[in-house]
């Protein structure tokens, strides 16, 4: 069993063990309401990130930036049948259904919202989010903020498309 399979079923015991305020990855039964609520959460958070970068807020528009995207795999989540309250579990189980083709999201896209190698020098959405939020900087680039912005449409496309299929 492969490290990512190891965090997943480390996830799954977590809310086991938790129960109903659990801070892991839950089975559920699969869910396209809440899929698509989760979507919809996306797009909200893709206009508030907009609203944000007009206001000259970017710290604020990559934290927002995140979110878009993290709905997204939520949103995936929901539709495969899982639950999470934990980032890291998010990203595990995304990444197993990426293997098991369950998603047309693919492992270099989720790859730009998580961040995988904690030595990386790359600018995971994920490490801009935290940078900023925990830092002190208040500026970013425009250009690389609107790149987040067409990411993160990108990936809503994607993630409707998802949803669509059986």
């Amino acid at each position: 069993m492969g490290q990512v399979e190891n965090k997943l079923r480390w996830c799954l015991k977590k809310a086991e063990k938790d129960g109903n305020e659990h801070r892991g990855l839950k089975k559920i039964q699969p869910d396209i309401i809440k899929a698509n609520k989760h979507v919809e959460k996306a797009i909200h958070n893709l206009s508030t990130m907009q609203y944000l970068m007009r206001g000259g807020y970017v710290d604020w528009a990559v934290s927002a930036g995140f979110y878009t995207m993290y709905h997204c795999l939520l949103a995936v989540l929901a539709k495969n049948g899982y639950e999470s309250r934990n980032q890291e579990c998010t990203f595990a189980a995304v990444e197993v259904l990426i293997g098991e083709n369950k998603t047309g999201i693919s492992i270099d896209e989720l790859k730009k919202i998580a961040s995988f190698d904690e030595k990386s020098t790359s600018q995971e959405i994920i490490k801009l989010r935290e940078e900023f939020q925990y830092g002190t900087e208040t500026i970013l680039a425009i250009e690389r903020v609107k790149k987040i912005v067409d990411e993160a449409k990108e990936l809503i496309e994607k993630t409707r498309l998802d949803l669509k299929k059986e």
